[in-house]
């Protein structure tokens, strides 16, 4: 998949106090910035210092050509889909909170290269994320 980046922040989820803060801004900038999109956007996971405890960027996204890319996703990459309950509030946050509980138990094997949020014009919202 080929993606053309919005916006894009450094953070983590435990050790910085304005996380949520940091998030909730450039999802703002980037609804501004794509106010007339009408196609998937994307929540983008990369350059994770570690684990899910570390640092991580966090980028705005949206398809694009291969000539526009900023970035391509890897062809072979392997992905768990987790479907978010989106009549929840906290469905996305819920999910994360899975995703971390699979992973501390073993059951989850993370690769840590790209993970990514679908969030559909339908509005269903996926989680995928990279396994080994």
């Amino acid at each position: 998949m080929n993606l053309s980046l919005i916006n894009s922040i450094r953070t983590n989820n435990f050790n910085d106090d304005l996380v949520l803060q940091k998030i909730t801004e450039l999802w703002k900038i980037a609804s501004s910035t794509l106010a007339d999109h009408d196609d998937s956007l994307y929540g983008l996971y990369h350059d994770y210092e570690s684990d899910y405890k570390g640092d991580y960027t966090l980028s705005v996204a949206i398809k694009t050509t291969e000539e526009l890319a900023d970035l391509s996703l890897p062809e072979n990459e392997k992905y768990e889909i987790f479907n978010v309950d989106t009549s929840d509030e906290q469905g996305i946050f819920k999910t994360w909170q899975k995703i971390w509980r699979l992973e501390e138990s073993g059951e989850l094997k993370r690769a840590y290269s790209y993970d990514y949020e679908e969030y559909q014009a339908t509005g269903e919202v996926n989680i995928y994320i990279a396994i080994k």
